[in-house]
């Protein structure tokens, strides 16, 4: 007999269907290996992103590290002051400790793998995926800290009102 442990550590095979998928058609996460599976070390998410979608307000992280691969579409980021566009085949790192944010620059959807170290931010998403609408300003930045990231909507809007995104 295996525990669910053992099981959810065992190699496997996660189809193009696989994985739950979760949140509005604007954005949706496809969660393929979460921190449960691997004793925290990281998680793994396939991001898809509407046509000019903001993922996330302006914010930084204090407990991980993230690393965006795109797979299809053109992905816009603010990393640390620099605003910087990706294309398929090229990787942002989103470093612990500094302020970032990512967004869809096309007018097609985007999709991509986000890579997370150490796991455990990817619950975030999950609670996110479950409402039928962003939360506002105070009730996201109070999730957001139960995750140890901070937010800056001071310097969200300013960008969304430039680039034409909405969140």
């Amino acid at each position: 007999m295996t525990d669910s442990n053992e099981t959810a550590r065992s190699p496997r095979l996660i189809g193009a269907d696989g994985g739950d998928v979760m949140g509005a058609t604007g954005r949706q996460d496809r969660f393929l290996i979460e921190s449960h599976e691997t004793e925290g070390r990281f998680s793994l998410v396939e991001h898809t992103l509407g046509p000019r979608a903001l993922a996330a307000p302006m914010h930084y992280h204090t407990r991980e590290d993230e690393y965006t691969f795109v797979l299809e579409g053109r992905v816009g980021a603010s990393l640390a002051g620099h605003e910087v566009y990706a294309e398929p085949g090229e990787l942002l790192f989103k470093p612990r400790g500094e302020w970032h944010t990512f967004w869809n620059a096309g007018d097609t959807p985007a999709r991509m793998l986000e890579l997370i170290s150490a796991g455990g931010l990817e619950q975030l998403f999950r609670r996110l995926g479950m409402l039928t609408d962003w939360p506002d300003p105070a009730t996201l930045t109070e999730m957001a800290g139960e995750y140890g990231c901070r937010l800056d909507f001071d310097a969200t809007v300013p960008l969304m009102e430039r680039l034409g995104l909405e969140l």
